[in-house]
């Protein structure tokens, strides 16, 4: 099982950014795929998750109205898009399948939020 994601993201506040994850090893469809972020210095904050099988989405009440959950299955790739970005934004941001726990992660991608 893989979970790759994508590449470093640098971003204007106010601005959006799309981070993907795509997934191998496994039924794509089979398990939610989580979003996780971790602030510098701070613990993890969960920000929700997408069933794959079919696009249900779940988000915490912080992120609701300013994140996006997708999969698209054809790629076995899911993504979060997240709007009106502002400094505090700044962060590593994880996929994680949701089998039993957050058995497989993805590697991270960091999201620079600056002027």
């Amino acid at each position: 099982v893989q979970l790759v994601q994508s590449g470093a993201e640098l971003r204007n506040p106010g601005a959006s950014v799309k981070v993907s994850c795509k997934a191998s090893g496994y039924t794509f469809t089979s398990d939610y795929i989580d979003w996780v972020r971790q602030a510098p210095g701070q613990g993890l904050e969960w920000m929700g998750g997408i069933d794959p099988e079919d696009g249900g989405t779940k988000y915490a009440q912080k992120f609701q109205g300013r994140v996006t959950f997708t999969a698209d299955t054809s790629t076995s790739t899911a993504y979060v898009e997240l709007s009106s970005l502002r400094s505090e934004d700044t962060a590593v941001y994880y996929c994680a399948r949701r089998g039993a726990s957050w058995d497989y992660w993805g590697q991270g991608t960091q999201v620079t939020v600056s002027s």
